[in-house]
């Protein structure tokens, strides 16, 4: 655990203050083709202070942890704020919150690196004994913990610490054309520590025999008819929708920049059916795949109601954007290391479950698509969106059919939305991804399976 060595740094500032001592732990082991290409262990820890003065902010960070450090990064942050208030004149002011005093219930866990390089190379013995006549095959491990000790001058104390463990297995075959298909799956990631999930490397071989049967299948797959057409997207894919064309569009910062969202609370931005919801901490009734309970601006992590019953109901905020948008603010403020400031993150963003049978949804479409895997994908403030699907497959009158090759679907996701007619009862997470917002920060989205149109790319 980061020792408190910020005691009482805080008495007497004379401006808001904050300041957070943090540490990233990030290791990762990976083989490719029988070969150990990656095995690293990283560790990026130091204190940083924010100052408020007169709606601007003055920051500063080092990569020591001592008390006169703790000193200098405050004593910088108020000469940092004082300049620039003599410099730029700007009215704003932060929503007052509840001092809050939370401490993780979890310590911090060293990972033995060798324990990680044993786990990769037995389940890669296996899958090449088992499946000699692959391409190529990779198997890929990242264990990575962020751990933040936050107090501010207004009383609040935070002591969090958040360890994320994933396995990734990457499979390709030639097909009967001569090209390469290739399948990548989230084998197991979750909130916790590589000892919390992988113990034994036979519990992962079900994963490896169900994707090289998808594989299979992929290999003798068609091309997709390109045009609108109905589709049936699966939780991933959904969970990204919430994510990238949804979520991005209703960071306040980013609805002031000028996004879709802007001006459209109390709008209708999507079908009746469709609840999308930014989780704190607890997600319909279990504790969420990546659980923040205070943000690093001292705030109670809430959940953020984005879209309800259809009508877009709020925006993520800061403290600061909270007073614009006379909104409260739910805990958003996030920093990935201790050189960063706080900005306006998601967590855990998914769209609410409906009340249909994934057989329902499936034989409800004459002429379709069910998509079930995406490796990638890009939105912008507009809401558009594109998409790459590896794999899925046709529906052709009401019943799956043969398995589809690569492509992509693409639309404007407000317009997308309001298509949903049948979202199928259970969501399903995923929580191994990284959101790009200017830093990098552990998320995780989450949806049912939505049936909806698109449109989708292939041949004419």
């Amino acid at each position: 655990m980061i020792e408190d060595i910020i005691g009482n740094a805080l008495d007497g500032t004379k401006y808001y203050t904050e300041v957070r001592a943090h540490r990233n732990v990030n290791y990762a082991a990976a083989m490719t083709a029988g070969n150990l290409t990656s095995n690293s262990k990283t560790s990026v820890d130091g204190v940083s202070a924010r100052v408020f003065k007169d709606g601007l902010w003055g920051f500063s960070s080092t990569s020591e942890y001592t008390r006169d450090a703790v000193k200098d990064v405050i004593s910088a942050s108020v000469r940092n704020a004082e300049f620039l208030t003599g410099k730029v004149k700007k009215k704003s002011s932060l929503y007052v919150t509840e001092p809050v005093d939370f401490t993780s219930e979890r310590d911090f866990v060293s990972v033995n690196q060798k324990d990680i390089i044993d786990y990769v190379k037995k389940l890669d013995e296996y899958i090449v004994s088992k499946y000699p006549g692959l391409a190529s095959r990779s198997v890929i491990l990242v264990c990575d913990s962020m751990e933040k000790l936050l107090k501010t001058s207004e009383g609040s104390v935070s002591h969090q610490i958040n360890p994320r463990a994933c396995l990734y297995i990457d499979l390709s075959a030639e097909a009967n054309d001569g090209t390469t298909v290739e399948l990548l799956d989230v084998a197991r990631c979750g909130c916790g520590y590589f000892y919390d999930y992988f113990k034994d490397p036979e519990e992962i071989y079900p994963k490896v025999d169900a994707l090289y049967e998808e594989l299979m299948k992929k290999r003798e797959g068609i091309f997709s008819t390109a045009g609108y057409k109905d589709v049936i997207i699966a939780p991933s894919i959904a969970g990204m929708i919430a994510h990238e064309a949804v979520g991005h569009t209703v960071e306040a910062d980013l609805v002031a920049a000028g996004s879709v969202a802007k001006g459209k609370i109390g709008q209708k931005v999507a079908s009746d059916l469709v609840s999308i919801i930014d989780f704190a901490n607890t997600a319909l009734g279990q504790t969420a795949p990546l659980p923040v309970y205070v943000d690093d601006e001292g705030v109670k992590a809430e959940d953020a109601v984005l879209i309800k019953d259809g009508i877009l109901t709020g925006y993520m905020n800061n403290r600061e954007s909270a007073v614009v948008n006379n909104m409260k603010p739910t805990g958003n403020a996030r920093a990935h290391t201790f050189s960063d400031e706080p900005i306006i993150r998601m967590r855990n963003t998914a769209i609410l479950p409906g009340k249909d049978k994934l057989e329902d949804m499936i034989s409800s479409i004459d002429d379709g698509y069910y998509l079930t895997r995406s490796l990638n994908g890009q939105a912008d403030t507009t809401g558009e969106f594109m998409f790459g699907v590896t794999m899925g497959y046709e529906i052709k009158n009401g019943k799956l059919g043969r398995a589809i090759r690569d492509t992509t679907i693409s639309g404007v996701a407000f317009d997308m939305l309001k298509t949903v007619d049948m979202l199928s009862d259970k969501v399903e997470w995923a929580s191994s991804g990284y959101c790009g917002k200017k830093q990098l920060m552990p998320v995780s989205d989450g949806g049912p399976a939505v049936k909806c149109k698109v449109n989708i790319g292939g041949q004419a």
